[in-house]
């Protein structure tokens, strides 16, 4: 049965329209493009070899519409300036033409009928070359508030006609002159900024073009809904649908709901369309969306370019439709001086680090177009099985880009970091344990009472502790500093609650819930998590303190950065007498296990590589310090003298620029020698040891009645920081340091909204390109920009025949 169009309204959105003509329309128009910064040489046509990149086609379609609309306004000023003449006020002579332009518009009376267009249905507009010509210079005489007007002659009819005539030759005259002057300017603009691009001819638009760029609108405006509502492209699974029946994807059924409420733009072109012909195909809608995601990524990159100085982080390794990406963000301080942390894209994920290295360094210098000689600091959130590849990232990044510092990120708890940095497999897997717990009790309300009330028993005689502990138990508490001492403080607890979830008579619980806790509480009672959770909770607490202050106010973080010696120097303590500090470990362990009733045992698989073995049986306290205390304390020591390099502390050394940290310091600082590191980023670097010592004296001999700023946030936003450009200039660059934390959390959109999605999205149903508009959904964008970029991009490469696509339920119409 043949389906027709008049059936239901379902049947057009599985077609698409002759793409053929918008191909001939566009093609023929010229157009060149600019070369790039890797300093690729344009081929003898002025053009590139290579295809050019959706970043590319938009940055020339902006400079395109910045040229066209500066040559109307300067048109629309000139005739602004002729309405005074002509019209012979006195009072407006000294106004400017913008002024009259906004506030002195004249209505069409003034106009000769040539002059007014009415073609269109909605409204009356001037043609390009209207110039007032027509005035009443009679209507002083009767108008009573003229009288302090100069007097103006009284013109006869000749007379006037001949003022016509001659303004009208003038204005043709000067219509001539302003555009040969637009011409010029924007070649030599394009030449500027295009690297030596010729001017275009601004062709006016035909009928047709005009609807096939209205159609194209209509379509983005659909996909940038799509996305920023978190609606995926595809609807119902295949196997979902009952035979026989068609459901349209998410895509189409839009398209339907906009034709019925009545978008004519999409009517027009369904009733021109064949009935098997795709009405947008997945291509032309992956197309889209790329260009899409690049006009929204470039509005943010725009402004890490004008801001100059930036840094780079990245989260952990996410699911994008069954393949592995990096989600990256980008620190930088606007125009308004808040530091902003922006999500601008998914990289993918490489196993081989070398290649993950180059490709990364590629795909934002060439790719988003980001200086990286501008980058001034880089880190990187990554779980246990990434985190060495990230770090040879960060090496080969620091090879080429020195200033590009390796830092810990603020929203990261240094041991968390440390721990997930640790190469042994028992703390990897442990950790994941750990992850699946906390998960498994948030999952559900009622297990979080289960839990509690377990809790309340063992806790009877320390109410004040039980109750502490069922606070964290309702928060992200694996993020802590503390996480290891909170996890062994409730290990009973976790163990027993377990127990009761998975023995439970009374059906409470449904098969996965029981079979869950099941899995967890074994888990929970093997010897090797015991002494592994043992161990990290005394490594760590070494460095618990430290990582606290890196995560408080600014002066916490400048004196954090001294007491970065004596936690080395205590850890390299450990180091050097390991087999005493093991002995108590391993003790606490076997206590712990003993009370949960654990059996202390090696691995089984450490024992089961043993059993062929002749040499002396290894004993479980030996096998932990060669396997995990050893290697865990090494790891640490040498993250730490990593991630707070020489640079990194000198960097934070720098933050005795903050007016509270000098008052703790009785303004005795020296901020002249650490800054020596940023002096090709100060405006005026020898004038650097005298704009300090004001800047000290400024707040050293400060009103009583005046609080010293206490963070870079406040001191950025002092009224006179601009008399201080250099003191500007270091208090910029610390601020993006990943270290320091977004004082104001209005400002780290990015990171809470890639949360969200990632938690709202099935892995299934997730899209790079969606999930960069559904988390940058306030970003102003420009549909008209956008559609001229797909056509110059994909429309001369469009096949100008119609082609019959095979039939697919979410695609094209069936046929049978």
């Amino acid at each position: 049965m043949d389906r027709s169009r008049s059936q239901s309204p379902s049947g057009f959105l599985k077609n698409k329209p002759t793409q053929g003509s918008l191909a001939l329309l566009y093609s023929q128009r010229p157009f060149t493009w600019p070369a790039r910064g890797s300093g690729e040489a344009p081929d003898e046509c002025g053009g590139f070899s290579r295809p050019p990149t959706p970043d590319e086609t938009y940055a020339v379609c902006r400079r395109e519409r910045a040229a066209i609309l500066g040559g109307k306004v300067h048109s629309a000023l000139s005739r602004c300036q002729k309405w005074v003449e002509n019209c012979r006020r006195a009072d407006l002579e000294d106004k400017t033409p913008d002024q009259l332009n906004k506030h002195y518009r004249l209505c069409a009376k003034h106009f000769e009928t040539s002059m007014i267009c009415k073609s269109s249905p909605y409204r009356t507009v001037l043609r390009d070359n209207a110039v007032p010509t027509i005035f009443d210079l009679t209507s002083h005489l009767n108008n009573p508030h003229s009288r302090h007007r100069k007097r103006i002659k009284e013109l006869s009819e000749d007379e006037i006609k001949s003022l016509k005539e001659r303004k009208i030759d003038e204005t043709s005259e000067q219509e001539q002159t302003n555009q040969e002057t637009n011409n010029s300017n924007s070649t030599q603009n394009a030449v500027a900024e295009g690297g030596g691009e010729q001017d275009e001819e601004v062709l006016p638009l035909t009928l047709e073009e005009k609807e096939n760029k209205d159609y194209l609108k209509s379509l983005f405006e659909i996909l940038i809904l799509m996305g920023k509502q978190n609606i995926p492209l595809d609807g119902h699974e295949t196997d979902e649908i009952p035979e026989g029946i068609f459901m349209p994807d998410n895509f189409q059924a839009l398209l339907e709901c906009r034709i019925n409420a009545g978008d004519e733009v999409l009517r027009k072109r369904f009733e021109t369309t064949a009935v098997n012909m795709l009405f947008c195909s997945k291509t032309q809608q992956k197309q889209m969306l790329e260009i899409c995601e690049s006009c929204i990524r470039e509005e943010t990159l725009r402004e890490v370019r004008d801001s100059h100085f930036f840094s780079i982080v990245t989260d952990d390794v996410v699911d994008i439709a069954g393949e592995e990406h990096l989600p990256v963000l980008v620190r930088f301080v606007d125009d308004s001086h808040n530091l902003r942390e922006e999500f601008i894209g998914f990289l993918p994920y490489e196993a081989d680090a070398e290649i993950l290295a180059v490709k990364f360094h590629t795909t934002i210098t060439e790719k988003w177009g980001l200086n990286m000689e501008y980058c001034r600091g880089q880190a990187y959130i990554v779980s246990s099985g990434f985190s060495s590849k990230m770090k040879v990232v960060a090496m080969r990044l620091l090879e080429k880009y020195p200033q590009a510092v390796y830092t810990l990120c603020s929203s990261c708890a240094l041991n968390t970091w440390l721990a997930k940095s640790i190469p042994v497999v028992g703390v990897s897997v442990a950790l994941g344990i750990i992850e699946e717990i906390c998960s498994f009790f948030q999952r559900s309300p009622q297990l979080l009472v289960e839990l509690d009330s377990v809790i309340s028993v063992l806790f009877q005689n320390s109410e004040e502790k039980g109750n502490e502990l069922k606070e964290i138990c309702r928060s992200q508490w694996t993020g802590r500093h503390d996480a290891f001492e909170i996890l062994v403080d409730l290990l009973q607890a976790l163990v027993l609650c377990l127990d009761n979830i998975n023995s439970d008579t009374t059906v409470r619980w449904d098969n996965f819930i029981a079979g869950q806790a099941f899995i967890l509480g074994s888990a929970l009672v093997d010897f090797d998590f015991i002494v592994t959770v043992v161990v990290l909770k005394n490594i760590l607490s070494f460095t618990r303190a430290f990582g606290k202050n890196l995560q408080g106010q600014t002066s916490d973080v400048f004196f954090a950065a001294s007491s970065l010696t004596a936690v080395l120097h205590s850890l390299n303590e450990v180091m050097e007498n390991i087999e005493v500090y093991h002995e108590f470990w391993f003790e606490e362990a076997t206590n712990l296990a003993t009370k949960l009733d654990i059996e202390i045992k090696l691995p089984g698989k450490f024992r089961r590589s043993q059993q062929a073995n002749l040499e002396p049986e290894v004993t479980s306290e030996s096998y932990y310090k060669e396997v995990l205390s050893v290697p865990t304390v090494e790891h640490i020591i040498q993250e730490l003298k990593d991630i707070f390099s020489e640079q990194h502390l000198k960097a934070l050394k720098c933050l005795s620029l903050v007016p509270s940290v000098m008052g703790q310091l009785k303004f005795n600082t020296s901020e002249e020698h650490h800054a020596d590191m940023y002096k090709s980023d100060l405006p005026n670097p020898d004038t650097l040891s005298a704009e300090l010592h004001c800047w000290r004296i400024k707040w050293k001999h400060r009103g009583k009645d005046i609080e010293l700023p206490a963070t870079i946030y406040e001191a950025l936003h002092l009224p006179d920081i601009k008399f201080f450009p250099n003191v500007y200039a270091l208090l910029k660059v610390l601020c993006i340091l990943p270290v320091m934390k977004v004082e104001n959390e209005r400002y780290e959109n990015g990171r809470k909204r890639l949360k969200a999605y990632l938690r709202d999205t099935l892995t299934a149903h997730r899209s790079s390109n969606l999930a960069l508009l559904n988390i940058n959904f306030d970003i102003k964008h420009d549909l008209d920009l956008m559609v001229d970029t797909y056509i110059k991009l994909y429309t001369s490469k469009l096949d100008l025949q119609e082609e019959v696509l095979p039939t697919t339920n979410s695609e094209i119409t069936e046929n049978t």
